[in-house]
């Protein structure tokens, strides 16, 4: 079943990244990397590898989609009229963002503002 959703704002909001996830995590994995190696080092791989997405990812909410870019080339569009449902994961401190679309569930960590992130959502997303 596709829902319809209001579009209050008809400007684009472009999220800024937020580097909290990728710093937690590397700063967590040094201290690890002595007792275990290999654990701490892929932790600390994954920190890394969120701080680089978070650096070269840009999210935008426009008047009918979600788009994702690398750059200025658009990765993927997600229209809000595909959406059923959308959830932050750990209200204080947001680190899992989820939606679900007619064909697909996406989870995306939070690598971008997390409160301009949920404002956008309520605006243009509401939850029924």
């Amino acid at each position: 079943m596709t829902r319809t959703y209001a579009s209050n704002a008809a400007s684009t909001v472009e999220l800024k990244p937020s580097y909290n996830i990728p710093v937690v995590l590397v700063i967590a994995a040094i201290p690890l990397l002595l007792v275990q190696p290999i654990v701490g080092g892929a932790i600390a791989l994954f920190g890394l590898f969120l701080m680089f997405q978070a650096v070269t990812l840009r999210l935008q909410f426009t008047a009918t989609d979600l788009d994702i870019y690398r750059g200025e080339k658009l990765i993927r569009r997600f229209p809000y009229q595909e959406w059923q449902n959308w959830r932050i994961f750990w209200n204080g401190v947001p680190i899992l963002f989820y939606f679900k679309e007619v064909k697909s569930i996406h989870f995306l960590p939070i690598i971008f503002d997390p409160n301009t992130l949920k404002t956008c959502l309520e605006e243009r997303c509401p939850r029924i």
